[in-house]
């Protein structure tokens, strides 16, 4: 059966509209890196608008090189510091205080229909189908209902403050030029994600484990997978991108099949561990590198020193957590 919304057309809207930023900041006269942060948006933007088209008519070989290139490219592009913030008109103190006033607290709508309506479409919407086609795309129903609440949250914005689809376009790109290169990173680190999947991390980091550690030790090998789960999130951004690799080269073996430990609990605790690694690392852009910028704080890392005296003493609860209570 057809789809109504698939995924494909979520990445040609994304692609559009982060075009849209690409002509923006080639019109900025005062940008002070104007091409290279252009070129470094546009580049991110290709691969969702015309990476279908590049595989049909490349083929996939060829255009999984090219676009792997552009992905490069990127990275040397934001790693030598050539992104830079536009130049915007800036509201002054009265105008914004006018605003508030009248919006008050209903300013919070747009950001709270965002999971409001994700979840009752992810809920509702599953097998629905209007003259023979599903609504959303049932492979990625999750992610559907995640575009259209933030088409919803957009609408709602439009209503409250009176602005256009274009302010709302204006208000993306500086919203992306105060963030920079940690707005893609969630991608990037799902990729490579997807990479120590295929080249079989997890049995590799098996394999060292037995030749240094006693299978026997129960307690040691409890200490090298919550520390695992952390330092590698904090290498990958990301505890659900560790977690395949430490629960099949540590947990699955040693604990689970070698120590009979149960494992829902243990994979549990292990995510939470993991979590500790993402307050405490850079790579966790989402949590860690955005709300500085969004708030504009001096020291783009003081996010992270505030939550270091959080996430050490949850590690070690969580590793004798499970010390004690995973096993049968």
């Amino acid at each position: 059966m057809s789809t109504l919304l698939t995924l494909n057309e979520i990445y040609y809207l994304i692609g559009f509209i982060v075009m849209m930023l690409v002509g923006m900041t080639l019109t900025d006269k005062g940008h002070p890196k104007r091409l290279p942060t252009a070129l470094f948006w546009f580049l991110f933007g290709a691969i969702f608008l015309f990476g279908d088209l590049m595989v049909d008519a490349l083929g996939k070989h060829l255009a999984y090189r090219l676009i792997g290139g552009m992905v490069v490219l990127i990275s040397l592009i934001a790693g030598s510091g050539q992104l830079a913030i536009g130049t915007y008109r800036q509201r002054s103190a009265e105008e914004r205080q006018a605003s508030a006033d009248r919006i008050g607290n209903w300013i919070f709508m747009p950001a709270v229909l965002i999971p409001v309506v994700t979840v009752l479409c992810t809920l509702g919407l599953k097998g629905v189908s209007l003259g023979g086609m599903f609504l959303l795309d049932q492979k990625q129903l999750t992610l559907a209902s995640l575009s259209v609440a933030c088409v919803c949250a957009i609408l709602a914005g439009w209503k409250l403050t009176g602005g256009t689809p274009l302010a709302a376009v204006r208000e993306s790109r500086r919203l992306v030029d105060a963030i920079g290169w940690a707005a893609i990173l969630p991608q990037m680190l799902a990729m490579l994600g997807g990479v120590f999947v295929a080249a079989q991390t997890g049995t590799s980091v098996q394999k060292v484990v037995a030749l240094f550690v006693n299978p026997d030790n129960r307690f040691l090998l409890v200490v090298i997978y919550c520390l695992g789960m952390a330092l590698f999130t904090m290498v990958m951004g990301n505890a659900f991108a560790a977690f395949p690799v430490m629960t099949a080269g540590i947990a699955l073996p040693f604990l689970i099949q070698g120590q009979h430990a149960d494992p829902a609990p243990l994979v549990t605790i292990g995510m939470l561990a993991g979590y500790c690694g993402t307050l405490m690392t850079p790579m966790a852009a989402n949590y860690n590198i955005v709300p500085a910028a969004l708030l504009e704080l001096k020291n783009k890392y003081e996010v992270i020193k505030v939550q270091i005296p959080t996430a050490i003493p949850l590690l070690t609860a969580n590793i004798l957590l499970m010390y004690f209570i995973v096993f049968r």
